[in-house]
């Protein structure tokens, strides 16, 4: 079966439009903005659960104390 050459222009400029969506989505998901915007998301997501938050406070209150421990010694 022999395609015309019209035929093959179509699915041609068919599969060239596919490919270009797939570059421009490809393009958004890394871009440097995106990443770092999801990062910062994910990190206040994990901050907000609270086994998360109150370690880290429990940690920083731990520091506080061995450093005023440390300085009126």
């Amino acid at each position: 079966m022999v395609r015309d050459q019209e035929a093959i222009k179509r699915d041609i400029e068919k599969h060239r439009d596919a490919l270009a969506a797939n570059v421009d989505e490809l393009s958004a998901r890394v871009s440097p903005k995106r990443l770092a915007d999801d990062a910062k998301t994910t990190a206040k997501n994990t901050f907000d659960e609270p086994k998360v938050k109150y370690s880290v406070i429990a940690v920083a209150v731990l520091i506080v104390l061995l450093l005023l421990r440390k300085l009126l010694r």
